[in-house]
């Protein structure tokens, strides 16, 4: 099982100060903490792309490409690519230079975000969610699949024997769906044949296996086979060397996020009893010490059929840089030998 980090770096209070961070140097930190994982031998680190004052990363690509210059190894994903606000040609012309710069490690994770900034923000018509998506992820992999395309959409201009370049170092550039807890797009990614990354963030993992059982079958039915099929896992998580340390660090950040987006969707506020019911055996937070993270990491891997990578977003509890650091040396060392057992 591959391990990762995702990030949507967060433009949060400093959980000790208060302090406001700039842009820039939560950014320079950033880029740090991607140069520990990639020492410290994490597989992957993914970068969102959000539209929102309290987050840096809506230009991911070139966040990534910073970071492919100071990397070696580590694979560089996005976390996700909001495909439905974005031009496909762009997507995979900016993505395939990543894949040159970085000697062959890029990968996009495509999805339709969980915030729906972006649709204004890009002139785009709400009611369009799930027909633009469709549409621009075809092309995406058409895109991969030919240097010269023709194609013709809805909400695209048509493209007559155009060639798109450059063309990235691997053949085919990996492409990903990220979905939520929709059933019709695990049926589409399996349909397709395309990795999937299942984003699991509150209520019990083992819930999702009739959805990621789904995907595999959709893939069968489509003639995919099945050997080559991926199923990742984004989860939230933090790591220190008591679980109780982990617990009380992750715990204020993590409230806070959630509140002002349950503020925005309605939800009820978080508590700490909610919180603690997410650290139990069955429960989606994947917050503690080493052993105890790898304990869950296995019983994920049992309840839903197999894991092929599991990537940690800590970055919703904004904590402070050095804990972040010391948590991605554990994931790196102690959590990824627990693993690999």
């Amino acid at each position: 099982m591959e391990l990762g980090i995702d990030s949507f770096v967060a433009l949060a209070p400093h959980p000790v100060t208060g302090a406001l961070r700039s842009a820039g140097e939560r950014i320079q930190d950033l880029l740090e903490e991607i140069e520990k994982a990639d020492e410290v031998g994490v597989d992957v680190f993914g970068i969102g792309e959000h539209h929102r004052k309290e987050f840096a990363d809506s230009a991911p690509v070139v966040l990534l490409a910073a970071a492919a210059a100071r990397t070696r190894r580590i694979r560089l994903a996005s976390a996700v690519t909001v495909l439905s606000a974005a031009d496909p040609v762009r997507v995979f012309q900016e993505f395939a230079t990543l894949d040159l710069i970085s000697g062959g490690r890029a990968e996009i994770i495509a999805g339709r975000g969980s915030f729906v900034d972006a649709y204004p923000l890009f002139g785009l018509a709400l009611e369009d969610y799930n027909s633009l998506f469709a549409e621009k992820l075809d092309l995406l992999l058409k895109l991969r699949s030919s240097e010269t395309i023709t194609w013709t959409g809805k909400h695209r201009a048509a493209l007559s024997q155009m060639g798109v370049y450059p063309r990235p170092q691997q053949n085919p550039l990996p492409v990903w769906v990220g979905v939520g807890g929709t059933p019709a797009s695990f049926a589409r990614a399996g349909a397709l044949g395309l990795p999937l990354m299942v984003a699991i963030i509150g209520g019990e993992p083992h819930r999702f296996r009739p959805l990621i059982d789904l995907y595999r079958e959709s893939a069968k039915r489509a003639g995919h086979d099945p050997s080559h099929l991926k199923v990742g896992i984004h989860a939230l998580g933090f790591l220190a060397e008591d679980s109780e340390q982990a617990a009380d660090q992750f715990f204020p950040g993590y409230q806070r996020t959630f509140n002002q987006i349950g503020r925005e969707r309605g939800w009820g506020p978080i508590t700490r009893r909610h919180f603690d019911a997410l650290l139990r055996p069955d429960g989606a937070l994947l917050v503690g010490e080493p052993a105890q993270v790898a304990d869950k990491i296995a019983r994920f891997d049992e309840q839903l059929g197999g894991i092929d990578r599991l990537t940690l977003q800590m970055s919703v509890a904004d904590l402070a840089h050095e804990p972040t650091l010391r948590a991605i040396e554990l994931i790196g060392t102690d959590l990824r030998s627990r693993i690999s057992l």
